[in-house]
């Protein structure tokens, strides 16, 4: 699933390499932290948040019935947390 989310992230920023995935696992919950930098923070969330309600849209769709559930969070880089579910 990171996979997916990697996918689509890529296809929206443009600093790459510093996007930094944390993937933190609980009991029935896995929370995907992305932290982007301040460039790429509106072309990832979208207007109105827009990208970022579709790619929880698309992880939750992908995510298996009896799979833990997926969290994502979108931070920036050095910043506070901006989008989270």
């Amino acid at each position: 699933m990171l996979d997916l989310i990697k996918y689509v992230v890529g296809q929206f920023a443009e600093d790459k390499e510093n996007v930094e995935y944390i993937v933190n696992e609980k009991e029935r919950v896995i929370e995907v932290q992305i932290v982007l930098s301040p460039s790429d923070m509106g072309k990832v969330i979208g207007k109105q948040g827009k990208i970022a309600k579709a790619l929880r849209t698309i992880v939750r769709a992908a995510t298996p019935a009896n799979e833990k559930r997926y969290v994502i969070e979108i931070r920036e880089r050095g910043g506070e947390t901006v989008d989270a579910e």
